[in-house]
């Protein structure tokens, strides 16, 4: 039988230009394994495993090129007779951008938006190429698209729902060709999106906010009436001076 499959992940992005660095990462909870990573069919590295790695194993792709872009998976295996491996990694696509002309990443609404309000992208190719491509929604700080469209010829629209202030940032998209070798385009200018948040109070909140403003108009009234009292005594007790 096969050990449970890994999972691969990737540092700082899956949506790179070229001559950048990037680290595949390969984990799983097994002890005492050697991981293999491979980029489609082809075994590109063997990493032995060490008592420091507990199971995670890194692969360092350096100044990448077009041609390392694509579908990665990796695996592990446990050494014996015979040796045991495990099911591929979930696959990881790697683009490496700057291959085609960038696209142009609009939205209808203004770049200040409430929570729980929604968002529409919409990224659009500009290029002749009629070839059916897929489009992928970018935010600075992740690592891999926050959503894939297509193929469409043309352009796609992205829809971010229920907005939350964690998805203020800067947002641009790409396109590429979804098979080798896998070409991508120029990221788009980038939007920077605010979500601000809006206070709405409910019904409950209203009468609460109304016992708190009655308490302390009754307070002040209480403090005035004391005033006036203590006053009206001072007047009372001081010598007729007349």
């Amino acid at each position: 039988g096969s050990l449970p499959k890994p999972s691969l992940t990737v540092w700082p992005s899956s949506v790179l230009s070229a001559q950048s660095n990037v680290t595949l990462r390969c984990w799983t909870p097994e002890m005492g394994v050697d991981f293999i990573l491979r980029q489609g069919e082809t075994n590109l590295s063997v990493l032995q495993s060490r008592e420091s790695t507990e199971g995670l194993a890194e692969f360092h792709l350096n100044d990448l090129k077009g041609s390392q872009a694509g579908e990665y998976t990796c695996e592990y295996y446990r050494k014996g007779s015979p040796d045991i491996s495990s099911q591929r990694s979930d696959v990881l696509l790697l683009l490496v951008t700057g291959y085609l002309p960038k696209p142009s990443l609009k939205i209808h609404q203004n770049h200040k938006v409430s929570a729980r309000g929604n968002l529409t992208f919409q990224c659009q190719k500009l290029d002749p190429l009629v070839q059916p491509v897929m489009f992928a929604l970018l935010k600075a700080g992740t690592s891999n698209p926050l959503q894939l469209r297509g193929p469409e010829e043309n352009g796609v629209e992205f829809s971010l729902q229920n907005l939350t202030v964690g998805d203020t940032g800067s947002y641009s998209c790409v396109y590429y060709q979804s098979s080798p070798p896998f070409l991508a385009s120029q990221p788009s200018n980038h939007l920077e999106i605010w979500v601000t948040v809006l206070a709405h109070l409910s019904s409950s909140d209203y009468t609460t906010g109304n016992l708190i403003r009655l308490g302390l108009a009754a307070l002040i009234m209480v403090t005035m009436g004391a005033f006036l009292v203590e006053a009206w005594h001072s007047q009372k007790e001081s010598p007729n001076t007349s």
